[in-house]
């Protein structure tokens, strides 16, 4: 029998190591060539990454949560006599996205860590067989703890005995409360809202909007399909209306490149569509939005939206957006204060539409009003830009009409 060391693989876009998501593989298994092993994440992908060999397990580095260098021991396979190792290649898993947006990486190179870990690389490591790893798991003992008695700090069952009681006492303490580590694109999500929120100065304004109209012409064209064409909700009408007042605000469909200092207007609108899916929030893009009909944008909003709740949405379905649209639905409330997508300049968000009084041509009736919550980068949308952009685009959505017809440009 022969061991081999399978390091973590160079993953592309100058990655430098990537977070243990899930093992799919423990020590003791024995899995098949091309067999996938594990997920991985990195700021840009998630992988997952076959077996190069065909083997049983040894022994596995980092749990969920932890990071690994690229290079540094991942796996440890016993080979059988006769068995060569061979080079493996990381398979990108299913796009995912970001709270901004969250993507998956194109193909990665081969993997080219194939050698036998140096004294080196294995320096700190737990040193303890995998019958007592189980055991530490299943006590709820962390072996990082635990002052191993064996050859070379090896840690010995007696050392887990010693140990039990101490965790027994310190999991009786926490027998009220549920740890849930923060791993994946969960964590992802945390750390980018948390850079667009700390270096992105958020300028917040909410206006409310009279959709009466709208809602009369969104049932009238509800009616006029057939019940298995899918609801028009209002969104794909506030996206077809943004786009027409972006013709007038080309300031807002800009992305910031800080590391060259370079604000980069579009002419295009690429709209990017926030959505809530089991796995965090994705945000999804429209591609050229502006040339797009009604009926083929929600068609297009729909598919991306199932596609990136399904966990299918591809890397060019995730990326590239210059403005993004955000919406709570039934549940969007009376307003609130989107993040704003870096390194995009804005970001709307539609509350809940209600049923309220109010004032027209001097007498009291029921209206249906929508509030609209966006975000702007301050350092690059002035205050009264901001507000007349979403000025114009309330008037486009209370007089629905106007929806379809292009901005007409001064000569």
């Amino acid at each position: 029998m022969s061991q081999f060391t399978f390091k973590m693989p160079d993953l592309g876009e100058g990655t430098v190591d990537a977070e243990i998501v899930a093992w799919h593989t423990k020590p003791g298994d024995v899995v098949a060539e091309d067999q996938v092993i594990v997920e991985v994440m990195t700021d840009k992908a998630a992988v997952e990454v076959p077996a190069p060999v065909s083997g049983r397990v040894v022994s596995v580095t980092g749990a969920p949560g932890d990071k690994v260098a690229v290079g540094s021991p991942l796996i440890v396979f016993e080979l059988s006599d006769g068995a060569v190792a061979v080079a493996a290649v990381a398979v990108p898993a299913a796009a995912v996205p970001a709270a901004a947006p969250v993507v998956a990486a194109p193909k990665p190179a081969p993997a080219k860590a194939v050698s036998a870990p140096t004294p080196a690389a294995v320096k700190g490591r737990v040193m303890a067989s995998p019958a007592n790893r189980r055991l530490a798991s299943e006590a709820g003992i962390d072996l990082t703890t635990v002052a191993g008695s064996g050859p070379g700090g090896r840690i010995l069952r007696a050392d887990l005995q010693d140990a039990a009681p101490r965790a027994a006492v310190d999991t009786a303490d926490a027998a009220d409360t549920t740890e849930i580590k923060v791993i994946g694109l969960r964590r992802l999500i945390a750390e980018r809202m948390s850079e667009a929120k700390r270096t992105i100065p958020h300028f917040a304004y909410v206006e409310e909007v009279d959709v009466t109209e709208l809602e009369s012409l969104r049932e009238h064209l509800n009616h006029s399909r057939p019940k298995d064409a899918g609801s028009l909700s209002y969104l794909p009408l506030v996206v077809m209306a943004l786009t027409r007042v972006l013709e007038s605000f080309p300031q807002c469909n800009v992305l910031y490149d800080a590391a060259r200092g370079v604000l980069v207007r579009h002419r295009a609108m690429h709209v990017g569509i926030a959505t809530q899916t089991p796995d965090g929030l994705k945000v999804p893009v429209v591609r050229n939005a502006q040339s797009r009909g009604l009926w083929e944008m929600a068609a297009e909003i729909r598919r991306l939206a199932e596609r990136a709740r399904s966990n299918k949405a591809t890397r060019e379905e995730l990326v590239g957006s210059t403005i993004t649209v955000t919406s709570l639905g039934k549940l969007g409330g009376i307003a609130s204060t989107p993040i704003i997508n870096a390194p995009e300049v804005a970001i709307i968000g539609l509350n809940k539409a209600v049923e309220r009084p109010a004032v027209v041509h001097g007498a009291v009736v029921v209206r249906r009003i929508m509030n609209l919550s966006s975000s702007f980068d301050h350092r690059f949308v002035d205050g009264y830009d901001a507000a007349a952009m979403i000025q114009a685009l309330k008037e486009r959505l209370e007089h629905p009409a106007t929806i379809f017809i292009p901005t007409v440009k001064s000569s």
